[in-house]
């Protein structure tokens, strides 16, 4: 039986995760889950499935989680540096890091360093900090499997592939709710416009990511440090229909894809079993009814965020950690109604101009080159207003 740490467990990937273990009660334990405010829902899932700990990053609602796990041994751990001991402490088999933002980083490496596997949904933590994770990776004899749709389709497509037979990467976009949007509108859109994905069902960070297409740039720059491919091989399509998950073009001109209806749970589960495949009642592709598979270009100048997140990537060193930051901070005052969702690209490349270049960064320059970026873009928006 398959210990698993599961941090983000409120999120949509966490939820996700845990439907995958109701139905497979004999194949996984869970150990300790993790929060960000959503007490309550954390509170019905340990009772549930009884870890030896949670964590609850919110120090606000601590109190409240305790007295709803009152009678029970189940520790209860706060804050970021609770997050850190969990992942360091607890002895589990797996990490699933679904915290979204930044904020997965340090339990990560902390689970890392304890050879614990990661099964990986936080892509930020390898925008910002790839290097130092491949390295501690290979050091600790860890395994790393994506989790995200197209870096699983990816890693499928790859099994049993030589990386040097590899001539491209080609992650999918579905191009989120305003792909036929001109730009000229972005002026006038709202949350709740962002927020309506046409595919996937996922948080609102992640949505308005999607909406921007910045989450894409974020994949790019994930699939170079997981699967060692240069950038100038990795590219990006857009795929309305989100049926084609990613595809790996080799030096013969044979092109894999890997195909399935746009539901997390495949991910998930394939990076819970690998190498295995279980079996789920999930609905497969009807392709007679599916008809037709759209391919075109992304247009990366209305979709600006997208080429940031290239230029991120060609320099590398703290550059990503920076535009990373700007980022979930210019996000999350789109969400509260205080920056318009034309400006999230302006204040994201204003922060990479100005902020810190260091090539190799050690943790510290990575954790300095983040809190730089978000008092930065704070402080400019603050100011405009």
């Amino acid at each position: 039986m398959k210990r698993l740490g599961i941090f983000g467990s409120t999120g949509s990937i966490g939820v996700n995760a845990l439907e995958i273990l109701r139905a497979h009660p004999d194949r996984f334990q869970v150990t300790c889950l993790s929060a960000n405010r959503n007490s309550e829902l954390l509170a019905r899932q340990a009772l549930e499935f009884r870890p030896e700990a949670v964590c609850l990053c919110d120090e606000g609602q601590v109190e409240e989680l305790k007295r709803r796990l009152a009678g029970t041994r189940i520790r209860v751990l706060q804050g970021q540096a609770g997050l850190a001991t969990m992942a360091r402490e607890l002895a589990f088999d797996m990490m699933v890091g679904a915290i979204v933002g930044s904020a997965g980083l340090v339990p990560t490496l902390e689970a890392i360093r304890t050879g614990k596997d990661i099964a990986l949904a936080n892509k930020e933590t390898l925008v910002v900090a790839g290097e130092i994770v491949n390295e501690l990776k290979t050091r600790h004899g860890v395994k790393l499997i994506p989790i995200d749709s197209e870096h699983s389709a990816l890693f499928q497509c790859m099994v049993g592939e030589r990386p040097e037979t590899i001539r491209r990467l080609i992650l999918t976009a579905s191009g989120g709710p305003f792909l036929f949007t001109p730009s000229e509108e972005f002026e006038h859109i709202t949350v709740e416009q962002a927020l309506r994905h046409p595919n996937w069902n996922m948080g609102a960070k992640i949505t308005i990511d999607s909406a921007t297409l910045i989450n894409k740039g974020l994949e790019v720059i994930e699939a170079h440090w997981l699967f060692g491919v240069e950038p100038d091989k990795i590219e990006v399509v857009i795929h309305p229909q989100s049926i084609v998950h990613s595809m790996v073009e080799f030096v013969d001109s044979s092109v894999k894809a890997q195909l399935g209806l746009p539901d997390m749970k495949v991910p998930i589960q394939y990076a819970l079993s690998y190498p295995e495949r279980m079996r789920n009642g999930l609905e497969a592709v009807d392709f007679v009814k599916l008809k037709q598979l759209d391919f075109f270009a992304p247009d990366r100048q209305k979709f600006r965020s997208l080429s940031l997140a290239f230029d991120a990537l060609k320099e590398l060193g703290t550059v990503p950690a920076v535009m990373n930051a700007a980022n979930e901070v210019v996000v999350d005052r789109f969400l509260k109604k205080q920056i318009r969702f034309a400006d999230i690209p302006a204040y994201i490349e204003e922060a990479m101009e100005r902020g810190p270049r260091k090539t190799r960064p050690s943790l510290e320059d990575v954790l300095e080159a983040d809190r730089w970026a978000r008092e930065f873009v704070a402080r400019r928006i603050d100011r405009r207003a």
